[in-house]
């Protein structure tokens, strides 16, 4: 069964400030890709670029634009891209109310519900907790975070 992943595992890939947390989000998305079991939200394309584009304290940011547009281009080409429909945002605002989850994060959510994904690999959700038929794991648990 394929899992969803957050674009914070997209962007720990390419962040050396978190050695530990880059080691596992490279494990964990070579797996995938040898695997065929990660799935992208549309959301976490655009989130990606956007967030490794934004400069950091020293003024500058984790990838320059063009580097950030040749990797969200490899990652079209690696994973299934998952489409947003108006019911993935319906489910979402219910989510949101249900699961007292941000708007963002509820859209993640719907997501792998609406898509039939059993897992949601992010940190931004608690650990193992049910959410509806959604299972959420945070890789980075044992990391020392």
């Amino acid at each position: 069964m394929a899992a969803l992943v957050d674009t914070n595992i997209l962007v720990y890939r390419f962040d050396g400030r978190f050695p530990d947390k880059q080691q596992i989000a490279t494990a964990l998305l070579r797996q995938g890709i040898e695997e065929d079991s990660v799935r992208l939200p549309h959301q976490a394309l655009i989130e990606f670029v956007s967030v490794v584009t934004r400069p950091l304290d020293d003024g500058r940011p984790l990838l320059p634009l063009e580097a950030a547009y040749r990797e969200a281009e490899e990652l079209l080409s690696q994973f299934e891209l998952l489409y947003p429909t108006e019911d993935v945002v319906r489910m979402a605002m219910r989510g949101a109310a249900a699961y007292q989850l941000s708007w963002f994060d509820a859209h993640l959510w719907a997501y792998a519900e609406h898509y039939g994904l059993n897992e949601l690999i992010s940190e931004d959700f608690q650990h193992g907790r049910l959410y509806g038929t959604v299972r959420a794991r945070n890789p980075f648990v044992t990391s020392g975070r």
